[in-house]
């Protein structure tokens, strides 16, 4: 019975963290290519620029919340390498490729959002 108590309260603490780990991170809002072109396209108030810039801060925050979940893949991964009998791409190369991919996106993701905000500094409203 102890033990099931002890499960019990484990799972509870864990959904509570989770919970409001998923309450923190921002939602990144549904938009679809040809929208957020017609947005870029169209925006010329402060607040326009600053719903854009909004958007790719969320990017940003969304692509580094994925690559620092696949450095921890990564470092799992690099534990169980075979070493050199492993055909290419092994696990631990899909790893490093796909936390690379992120970190760039992310980067790519702030430059936009850096553009936006200066945009929104000397916009007119």
């Amino acid at each position: 019975m102890n033990c099931r108590m002890m499960a019990a309260l484990t799972f509870t603490a864990l959904a509570l963290v989770a919970g409001s780990l998923r309450a923190e991170s921002p939602a990144v809002p549904k938009m679809s290519k040809a929208d957020l072109q017609t947005m870029i396209r169209d925006a010329h108030t402060k607040d326009q620029y600053q719903t854009l810039a909004t958007y790719y801060r969320s990017r940003q925050v969304s692509f580094k919340q994925q690559a620092q979940s696949e450095i921890q893949e990564w470092g799992r991964r690099l534990q169980n390498d075979t070493g050199l009998a492993a055909k290419y791409p092994r696990p631990v190369d899909s790893s490093r490729n796909r936390y690379e991919y992120f970190r760039y996106e992310a980067d790519q993701m702030g430059q936009q959002a850096a553009h936006f905000e200066s945009l929104s500094g000397t916009a007119t409203q």
